[in-house]
């Protein structure tokens, strides 16, 4: 039996379940996920309505659409256009690994003891030229297969970063200036380890899932009672296409809407301090919402006011903490586990800027 099986196993004993199915606390989860989607989609209006508030004193554009409506829905549209096929590519390739690849092929490969296993996980990446938002689907199909949540979550993180589009890109933008490109593959593949060993030592790490996927894999046993293959793929295809898409479209408008109210130059001012230009390439990193693919191209420009650290904090920050992908990894993990991710991530993104800022 696997660790996430037994987690599984002792969620059920918890939860006084019956054949499988938690009757007593479904009502209670699904009253939760609609509060948190509810939170989602108020936090959404009233930031469109602060952008409302700004077009009414502002210019009109070629259009006749005041500019902050018009920058609303550009900037919402590229993160989606941006992250659409990297989503629709994870979801291909998570339907690849839970349904077409033999379990054996993956668990074969790695080692048993667990700081090995979790780096060969975090590596898994390089073979997967996937941003992070494609990342996420992955990340669901692994837990399915049997792979340990905090499993799961180092290769979530460190998968963004440590794969050959990433590199490829960042070094192109910035070759080997200033150690950014070294510091960003280290920092990413530390900082992934590094939180799969902390959530490892969860007494229980199924508990760290969301009320919907928890009830998922549950009640999956990983067979297809007599359906094909192709049926089996069609099916978590859709089921997966329905769960992510939404929170994409969500993360995408409070991404943009962000964009529009916060003013750019009160984080460019900031660029000089070895401190706040570290908090402020934070800030931008979780507002902007860029594809880990090109958001080396897109903080090209600040190299020349930004400390080298605060470049290396956003590279490696944005990835694995945004709006958008706050938004999808909601669909897998609960809300209190990715308090605590952000809350780790943030800490150890600020000491990586810091160090790189003092030693450049």
């Amino acid at each position: 039996m696997t660790q996430s099986q037994a987690d599984l196993d002792r969620v059920d004993g918890a939860h006084d379940t019956h054949a499988g199915h938690d009757h007593g606390s479904a009502p209670v989860r699904r009253r939760a996920r609609g509060v948190h989607v509810a939170w989602a989609v108020g936090a959404s209006v009233v930031l469109i309505a602060l952008v409302a508030v700004r077009a009414v004193t502002a210019e009109a554009g070629p259009w006749g659409i005041p500019n902050p409506v018009q920058d609303l829905l550009t900037l919402s549209t590229s993160v989606i256009i941006e992250s659409l096929p990297f989503i629709m590519l994870g979801i291909v390739l998570s339907v690849l690994v839970q349904v077409w690849i033999p379990e054996s092929w993956l668990l074969r490969i790695l080692p048993r003891n667990p700081w090995g296993r979790r780096a060969v996980i975090s590596l898994f990446g390089m073979f997967l030229p996937v941003c992070e938002c494609g990342n996420v689907p992955l990340a669901r199909g692994l837990v399915r297969r049997g792979f340990t949540v905090p499993e799961s979550m180092t290769f979530l993180i460190a998968a963004p970063i440590l794969n050959p589009v990433t590199i490829i890109t960042t070094h192109q933008a910035f070759g080997f200036d200033d150690g950014i490109l070294i510091a960003r593959l280290l920092g990413g593949f530390a900082i992934a380890n590094i939180l799969g060993w902390l959530f490892s030592k969860h007494p229980q790490p199924m508990s760290l899932l969301s009320g919907r996927f928890a009830d998922e894999c549950r009640l999956d046993d990983g067979h297809g009672h007599g359906r094909t293959r192709r049926e089996q793929s069609l099916d978590l295809f859709v089921r997966e296409s329905s769960i992510l898409m939404p929170a994409l479209v969500i993360g995408s408008l409070i991404a943009g809407a962000i964009q529009v109210i916060v003013p750019r130059d009160v984080l460019v001012a900031l660029g000089s301090d070895p401190l706040y230009s570290v908090l402020a390439m934070m800030v931008l990193a979780f507002i902007i919402s860029v594809c880990s693919n090109v958001d080396a191209f897109f903080i090209l420009p600040f190299a020349s006011t930004f400390l080298p650290g605060s470049i290396v904090t956003f590279l490696v920050f944005g990835p694995i903490v945004d709006i958008k992908m706050l938004a999808l990894m909601r669909t897998t993990y609960s809300t209190r586990t990715l308090v605590q991710l952000t809350t780790i991530v943030a800490l150890l993104s600020l000491a990586l800027g810091l160090v790189v800022n003092y030693l450049a």
